[in-house]
């Protein structure tokens, strides 16, 4: 009966989830606390995890269920739980299973010694260390995209892929296409390039403030004050130090956050750890209902990025936040800020200049730093470029675009994580889509609740914490990223409300007409 063949399928998603919670908590392990000498064995682990992982969800039998609840799946509103549930393990399970468990369980394995290799390769820059494995790693995403291409079963018209990288993006931003991110990007960088420069010559600041010696103690006391107040839940999850900070939904109550901290510079922990509590509310604020399957993760990477970029910059940069919270870092370092004003601080944090590294890029030069990461996974996936040129061609586009050289590999094309823990391709467009979705969502909650700038600098975020999970929290992955979209600001992606948010911010800060 078909009642019993949805229970299976549930029951079957729960113990799938579950192994999921065993790999994300490795995972979180090897980026924390496991020790070096550990991690050759976390490589075998997470390859055999990845492996039955793989075994169970491209079962035969999921198929078979997947087939049986056809028709009824059909007799449900479009809009009904178990509708939406069966929507996304039928797409889940038409891409996965275009991998065999060996190949599953072979990739991991070499993400892991690659991600390994990195952590050790990068404060040097020893790009020797690292390029035959980016090579493996590319070949992984080739293969993959060869597979989805000759693989029954999986692409609509809709989602027949136009460029190598779409298959790639399909996995973390699902709807979008090569084309329509490099159109997206253009009319961003269009607006971007001239308006950086203006804000560089009418908006000179000193950030000499953020600057000088912060104990990393004081650090995480001041840190785990602003978590707390935004709204991170600590019953249901916890911050540790890492890398590269990344947030991660272990399992139901257990949503986890990571930062990292810089002794000389104040901003480095601030910034990382409340773009981490974005990521980390928005997976705590999902309805409970989905635990256990598909449904119980953010819906995608630009959705994602959205809620971390708008605590870190439209929230966390923003003057009526400070007015709240600067006190507190007065007292936390009264011998620096004790004669600093909160206007030096706001503008300190706000700050616009050209920079190496993508993750202390100021709000109007960051998307910049994914535009070049972007064309050159295009350039590489096309075999317009190979990896042993890929330095080369990293540092032209960052003299080219910022008039900046890297010293070395680690503050060059080893900076990010992205590449030297998974596949190449895809991986970096969500962060750039996601600064266009926070501006457009906290419109749409300014529009249904005008107090919130005056709540927040009051220190009350529940306006806005509970306006976002009731209008884009709690529905997980329900519906498609642009159907989520659409429930929370009535419409799918657009530049506009972005770009008029920096243009507002700015002229208000640097008191001109930009």
């Amino acid at each position: 009966m078909t009642h019993r063949d949805l229970e299976e399928l549930k029951k079957r998603l729960l113990e799938i989830s579950h192994l999921t919670s065993v790999q994300a908590l490795l995972d979180w392990d090897q980026a924390t606390y496991c020790p070096n000498n550990g991690s050759p064995a976390r490589g075998d682990q997470l390859a055999v995890i990845g492996k039955i992982l793989q075994e169970k969800f491209t079962d035969p039998e999921v198929g078979h269920l997947l087939d049986r609840l056809e028709n009824h799946r059909q007799t449900l509103d479009p809009n009904d739980d178990d509708r939406c549930l069966l929507d996304v393990v039928r797409r889940d399970y038409e891409r996965e299973r275009l991998l065999s468990p060996q190949f599953k369980a072979e990739m991991m394995a070499h993400f892991a010694k690659t991600y390994n290799t990195w952590v050790k390769a990068k404060p040097t820059g020893d790009w020797s260390s690292v390029k035959s494995l980016l090579q493996k790693s590319l070949d992984y995403s080739k293969r993959y995209v060869a597979l989805y291409l000759e693989g029954p079963g999986t692409k609509t018209q809709d989602s027949l892929p136009q460029h190598p990288m779409d298959p790639l993006i399909s996995l973390n931003d699902y709807g979008q296409k090569t084309q329509t991110i490099k159109a997206l990007f253009g009319e961003l960088r269009e607006f971007l390039v001239p308006f950086a420069k203006k804000v560089m010559e009418n908006f000179p600041v000193d950030d000499h403030c953020l600057r000088g010696h912060f104990p990393i103690d004081q650090q995480k006391s001041l840190n785990l004050a602003l978590a707390k107040a935004i709204g991170y839940d600590f019953s249901g999850g916890r911050i540790d130090t890492t890398h590269h900070p990344f947030a991660t939904n272990i399992a139901l109550g257990d949503v986890r956050i990571t930062t990292r901290y810089d002794q000389k510079y104040l901003g480095e922990s601030i910034s990382s750890t409340i773009h981490e509590c974005g990521h980390g509310m928005y997976e705590q604020g999902i309805s409970p209902s989905f635990y256990g399957t598909p449904l119980g993760h953010g819906v995608s990477s630009g959705i994602h990025e959205s809620q971390s970029r708008l605590w870190e910059n439209i929230v966390g940069r923003s003057e009526g936040f400070w007015q709240h919270f600067y006190p507190q870092v007065v007292s936390t370092f009264p011998e620096h800020f004790g004669q600093v004003s909160l206007e030096t601080f706001v503008k300190a944090m706000n700050r616009v200049q050209k920079s190496l590294i993508r993750v202390d890029a100021d709000e109007v030069t960051y998307n910049l730093h994914v535009m070049i990461r972007f064309d050159l996974e295009c350039a590489l996936l096309e075999g317009k470029l190979a990896i042993d040129d890929l330095p080369d061609a990293w540092n032209h586009r960052y003299q080219e675009d910022l008039g900046l050289l890297p010293r070395h590999g680690g503050e060059g094309v080893m900076q990010d994580v992205h590449w030297f823990c998974g596949m190449i391709g895809g991986g970096f467009q969500g962060y750039t889509i996601g600064n266009v979705f926070s501006a457009q969502i906290y419109a749409a909650a300014l529009k249904k609740i005008p107090k919130i700038p005056q709540s927040i600098a009051q220190g009350d975020f529940a306006p806005l914490h509970d306006w976002l999970r009731d209008n884009l929290y709690r529905f997980g992955r329900k519906w498609t990223p642009d159907q989520t979209m659409i429930q929370a600001t009535g419409t799918t992606l657009t530049v506009k409300p972005y770009c008029d948010y920096l243009t507002k911010k700015y002229q208000s800060l640097s008191q001109k007409n930009l």
